[in-house]
């Protein structure tokens, strides 16, 4: 069953590459990727032995739904998803770099805290498990047990909810900062005239 999938799947590749004017662009395309993608690892599983493992880059067939099924809607929303990343890009990247910096921050503090007797075995161990801590995923199989440690912990997990809450809170002052200018700006203009 696998194998007709692949097949359709390929001859319609094929016939992809020769009705579009420029094949090569399609080809490296987000669909074309996509496509190629889609059929690669089940050619790639006959010569090369132990690729079997790479069958569950086939799940991007599903994306092909939205082409054949001409879901052109949702794509429409996904572009503005893409734009608006895009256009959030600085803001993403100063909050990566301020997380960043946290985590390893904290979790050099916990190696010195706690040390290697308490599991905390290396610094990146340690920023490991800040990262952890922070997105209050918290496996356990690293426990602080110092008064110091268990306090530096408890504070990493309330950053961890900080951090979930504080874009939200600073997105929305910053859109009512926006639309105060605005009604600002349009009263000024309002005065003028």
């Amino acid at each position: 069953m696998a194998w007709t999938f692949t097949l359709l799947f390929t001859f319609e590749f094929i016939l992809r590459l020769i009705a579009v004017q420029k094949p090569f662009r399609y080809l490296f395309s987000f669909f074309g990727l996509v496509d190629l993608l889609a059929i690669l690892p089940a050619y790639l599983s006959l010569f090369l032995l132990g690729s079997h493992e790479l069958a569950v880059i086939r799940i991007l067939r599903l994306l092909r739904i939205f082409r054949i099924l001409k879901l052109q809607e949702y794509s429409s929303a996904a572009d503005l998803l893409a734009t608006s990343l895009r256009e959030s890009r600085a803001k993403i990247t100063v909050f990566f770099v301020a997380i960043f910096t946290l985590v390893i921050t904290l979790g050099a503090m916990m190696y010195v805290v706690e040390g290697r007797s308490n599991g905390f075995e290396s610094i990146p161990v340690s920023i490991y498990w800040a990262i952890i801590a922070i997105t209050t995923v918290g496996y356990g199989d690293i426990v602080p047990t110092t008064a110091m440690g268990k306090l530096i912990a408890s504070l990493i997990m309330m950053m961890g909810y900080l951090i979930i809450a504080v874009p939200t809170i600073v997105d929305n002052a910053f859109g009512q900062f926006n639309i105060s200018r605005i009604f600002i700006n349009f009263v000024c203009l309002v005065q003028v005239g």
